[in-house]
This record gives C-alpha cells, sequence and structure tokens, in this order.
C-alpha cells in the first residue's frame, strides 16, 4: 500500500481552485489520507485542538506528528533531567488521542544538522526510544556522517533493532548539509519518505528568508516516474509506504503529489466528499 500527503494543510491553494485564502483541514482531507504537521515541533497543544482537527477528517485519516523541538536537542528549547523526562511524558500524553484512535501514523524525530554519528548521540537515540515506548518512531537523521562508509549499514542495523522506521529523504546531495537518498526498510509496518526537493543553491540560503529557499523546487515528470519505480520495487515488502512531499515553497508539494497519485494509479478511500469547485482539480 502506498500513501501521499503534503506537510502542513493550510498551505496548498491548488487543492481549493487557487484561492488565496488558507485551505481548511477539512478540505485538504478530501484528498489525500496522511498530513505531516509541525505543531508539536514549537509546543505541546491543547487537547480541544486536537479534537478539533479529529472532528474535521475521517476517521482512517492519519497524522505525521513531528516530534518537540526539546526532545530533538534543537536549539529553541533546551532541557535535561527531569524537565526532559516531564517533556517526554507530557508529549506522550498529548498524543494519545490520535493514537487510540489509530490516527498516529508515526511520530518524525527529525534530529537537527549538527547531531552526528557519535556513540553519546547513539546512546541518546535509545534513550529516546526507551521515553516512548508504544509510539511508532521515525527517523530523519541529518547530519552526512550517519551515511558514510560503514555507518549506514549500522544505522540500518540500529533502527530494527530499536523499531524505528527510518525516513528515506530527498533533497539535494553532495552538500555538507544534505544526505544521500538511502532507501532502507527497517520497520515491517512503515517505509516513509520525505520528499524535500533538489534545490542545490537554496538548500543552503541563509538569512531569514532561507526556509522559502530550501524547498524551492518542482520535481519533473521524469523525476516523479523515477520515484514511481522506486516506490514500486519496496510495496511487497512492507505493509504501507508514505510519502510526504515537502516542496512546497512555490506550492509545487500538492500537484507533485496529485501527479504522482496519477501515475502510481492511487485511489484514496474513505476521503472527506469534495466541494463542487474541487472535483474538477487536476
Amino acid at each position: 500500500m502506498i500513501t501521499l500527503g503534503l506537510t502542513t494543510w493550510s498551505e496548498h491553494p491548488a487543492l481549493i481552485n487557487q484561492q488565496t485564502r488558507p485551505v481548511t483541514l477539512a478540505e485538504y482531507a478530501a484528498h489525500f489520507p496522511t498530513v505531516e504537521i509541525d505543531t508539536f515541533f514549537y509546543g505541546i497543544p491543547r487537547p480541544q485542538t486536537i479534537v478539533n482537527w479529529q472532528q474535521q477528517v475521517p476517521a482512517n485519516f492519519q497524522f505525521v506528528v513531528k516530534a518537540n523541538q526539546a526532545l530533538t536537542g534543537h536549539p529553541g528549547e533546551t532541557l535535561s533531567g527531569h524537565k526532559l523526562t516531564a517533556r517526554f511524558k507530557a508529549f506522550a500524553i498529548a498524543l494519545a488521542p490520535l493514537q487510540q484512535a489509530g490516527q498516529l501514523k508515526t511520530v518524525l524525530c527529525q534530529f537537527p544538522p549538527f547531531f552526528e554519528a557519535t556513540s553519546r548521540n547513539v546512546a541518546y537515540l535509545k534513550f529516546f526510544r526507551s521515553m516512548l515506548p508504544a509510539l511508532p518512531l521515525t527517523l530523519e537523521l541529518r547530519h552526512r556522517s550517519w551515511y558514510q562508509g560503514k555507518n549506514a549499514v549500522s544505522l540500518v542495523t540500529f533502527c530494527r533493532q530499536q523499531h524505528y522506521t527510518l525516513a528515506v529523504v530527498d533533497e539535494p546531495t553532495g552538500l555538507p548539509t544534505s544526505i544521500p537518498l538511502y532507501p532502507a526498510i527497517t520497520t515491517p509496518e512503515l517505509m516513509f519518505w520525505r520528499l524535500h526537493g533538489r534545490n542545490q543553491l537554496g538548500w543552503q540560503a541563509k538569512g531569514k528568508n532561507w526556509r522559502k529557499q530550501r524547498t524551492l523546487y518542482r520535481y519533473s515528470s521524469q523525476e516523479l516516474a523515477a520515484f514511481k519505480n522506486q516506490l514500486q520495487s519496496f510495496t511487497d515488502q512492507v505493509h504501507e509506504i508514505c510519502v510526504i512531499f515537502n516542496n512546497n515553497s512555490a506550492r509545487d508539494a500538492a500537484p507533485n503529489a496529485k501527479q504522482l497519485q496519477k501515475m502510481l494509479g492511487l485511489h484514496f478511500t474513505g476521503l472527506n466528499p469534495q466541494s463542487p469547485e474541487q472535483l474538477d482539480l487536476f
């Protein structure tokens, strides 16, 4: 089974006939069966916020939740000791309604680019797993040292032992700040792809608008066809392959996802009903 989704639901005008207003979650859920959200990265949302999400989507819709920044060591907030343990517990409690409803696809544990392949960091990944033993976890490591030499094979073995799904990441390659595309199945239930685009110059952009430059990319038909072939080669080895498009600086994620969906011949069932304006899209 292959599923497709996008990062966030509000920033995809192609889904609502190019209108300039934000897309609602209910409208998004008429097109895709899953979405990646970063709300938890910045803070633990109120229970009512999660209830509101659940009320807007079908029962089989699933969320990919980015782990809180304090848990993955991002510079925005640094915790240790009892405070860090308490944050892990609060994070797990907040996710309980999604998990109990079967609406939590995975927790995306995206570590910062300076999180290198060291014995200390490996120990932290073991600690991380021990703190969230009941949750499905996907690991995205962004320092290239994890994929150099024998480390890549060791990483796959480690993820299988710790039951981490290792994210398959497509981004500009050959840069100090990027990792290679490395498809590997480490959990039997999920293979998780994140497609950031291949903007070589934008990936290293600095300044206040760096985020808009990093994912400024539209995949070509040839590139999507290559993804199609790769994805299909793994379908009989894992229960689900989930592909998330994050190339949205110029609003290309939704059109690219729809194009790949057509190439793969995918028909998602149990979606929200589409409005008349949506029926003629793509």
